[in-house]
């Protein structure tokens, strides 16, 4: 009986609070400065069209740094750090310029109210002609056809925008010459110099358990000389050769115990850069592949595809280090293989 009369209280509880707070309904709208004053709409329409003008100029700057800047032989690294700015600036600028715009553009001169719908039931030819009327009714609330400038300078935004990705996508063309990819500046004789200071190494001067980060001998006047070192830069180290296993065929590729490999991670070619001395393990600091140096630079952990290629070395009549030829495969990541 008594959980008859708790239940009945309940329901009553519910029904009284159901009756002390109704459906507030939508909140009265507030009249924005835009759609009272006329010259506040007009000065709102020219700063939406400023904004899509500045998307248009930083899409120009990003052409200008693309096709036009080449940086010099001469502070070669800072053309390519000011080509790097303008490309960054002229990218950010397009894409601010047209979002801030549109952003602004709703905020201040399309409709702002609120409205609710009831769900009807739906019936395609009769969803055909609602999608219609949505779609005739915000391009007449939106107001574009009325705002020629706004108009105008959307379209130049929205057809300028996306060419800088095309622009970029461009340098992914299977036109490139993969068999460039496949040669470095190594070559027959020429010596292994410190990076950067450029100075000659002789045999002697490596320890076991030392590193040297080593270029191509005169880098200086290659082409292109900043690519150029990216693709030929390797580490120089000394192990016991007892304590090395060899392939047959690379038995003179190492000069009592000192070889060299590429820098570059087989992975995605991030700088593999740390050497563990008492492990004899290379380790690259980007996705953590490590390479077992005693093992030709096997990979023992990691996502990298491949061991990192060997430079063939030798000592020369003066008793320094010189190259015995380029790597004998790739450098870098493993897809460039399958080019």
């Amino acid at each position: 009986m008594s959980s008859h009369k708790d239940s009945s209280h309940a329901v009553s509880r519910t029904a009284d609070t159901a009756d002390r707070f109704a459906d507030p309904g939508i909140p009265p709208h507030g009249d924005r400065v835009t759609d009272t004053d006329p010259h506040a709409a007009k000065a709102a329409e020219r700063q939406v069209a400023l904004l899509f003008g500045l998307s248009v100029l930083g899409t120009l700057l990003f052409f200008f740094a693309y096709f036009w800047m080449k940086p010099g032989a001469e502070n070669h690294i800072a053309g390519v750090r000011t080509q790097n700015l303008l490309l960054g600036l002229g990218t950010a600028f397009a894409m601010f310029g047209i979002g801030i715009g549109v952003v602004h553009w709703a905020k201040t001169l399309m409709p702002d109210h609120e409205i609710a719908e009831d769900r009807h039931e739906i019936r395609p030819e009769q969803d055909r002609q609602d999608a219609s009327a949505i779609i005739d009714q915000v391009i007449g609330e939106s107001g574009i056809a009325r705002r020629p400038l706004i108009r105008n300078s959307l379209i130049a935004a929205g057809a300028l925008a996306p060419l800088p990705a095309i622009a970029m996508f461009r340098d992914l063309s299977p036109n490139i010459d993969v068999d460039q990819l496949r040669h470095t500046l190594w070559n027959k004789g020429v010596k292994l110099v410190r990076d950067p200071d450029g100075t000659p190494i002789r045999a002697a001067d490596v320890q076991l358990g030392s590193a040297f980060h080593v270029i191509p001998e005169n880098l200086e006047s290659a082409e292109h000389k900043l690519n150029e070192k990216a693709k030929a830069v390797v580490l120089l180290m000394r192990l016991d050769p007892d304590e090395m296993h060899i392939s047959p065929g690379r038995e003179n590729w190492h000069v009592d115990g000192i070889v060299a490999y590429s820098k570059i991670c087989t992975h995605v070619g991030c700088p593999v850069a740390l050497y563990e001395q008492h492990t004899h393990h290379l380790l690259c600091p980007c996705h953590q592949s490590t390479f077992d140096l005693t093992q030709e630079c096997k990979v023992i952990f990691g996502p990298a595809g491949h061991a990192l290629p060997q430079l063939p070395i030798e000592v020369d009549s003066d008793g320094y280090l010189v190259a015995q030829s380029d790597f004998h495969e790739p450098v870098g990541p493993s897809y460039w293989e399958r080019g």
